[in-house]
């Protein structure tokens, strides 16, 4: 008798695993960009400087994702999207430890701008990447999920940092 494997169960799986990655990943990213709100009195005390232009830190990561949204699927279009998710994973972690270990606001600047690239990369890009990975008729609680992490996170990084 011959063995036979549903390879659907094994892509479906590796493609609900794959959702529940980016949506992690999408937890970790909006957590990165809210905590620092509830700890900016810390941060401008360890780094000399008023809480008004730590406040800027908040902004840059905002202003830095809406640019990388609008030209990374052109400059990306090449690519295999699995290495550019990758990628801006691997810059949320750069942009995490930069921030951490910021021995000045310069620093601290650049790894939130860091983070804006990152944040504004994978959100222009994981709809349609969770539109691919998932059934037409599971589309809708792939998006969920994924925004589920963004909700979650929304919800408790702020009272994390404090």
């Amino acid at each position: 008798m011959e063995a036979t494997y549903d390879t659907r169960i094994l892509d479906d799986r590796a493609a609900w695993g794959a959702v529940l990655s980016m949506a992690l990943c999408v937890s970790v990213l909006i957590a990165s960009e809210f905590m620092p709100v509830s700890l900016l009195t810390p941060i401008a005390v360890d780094l000399g400087t008023t809480e008004g232009r730590t406040g800027q830190a908040i902004s840059i990561s905002g202003a830095f994702a809406v640019l990388t949204s609008l030209f990374v699927a052109g400059l990306t279009r090449r690519i295999d999207r699995k290495l550019v998710l990758t990628g801006f994973t691997v810059l949320l972690i750069v942009s995490g430890l930069a921030v951490t270990f910021a021995p000045n606001f310069a620093l601290l600047m650049v790894g939130r701008a860091l983070l804006g690239v990152a944040i504004g990369g994978f959100w222009s890009m994981s709809t349609s990447i969770v539109m691919r990975l998932v059934s037409e008729d599971r589309v809708p609680k792939g998006l969920a999920m994924l925004n589920a992490g963004n909700a979650i996170a929304a919800t408790i990084a702020a009272p994390l940092g404090s």
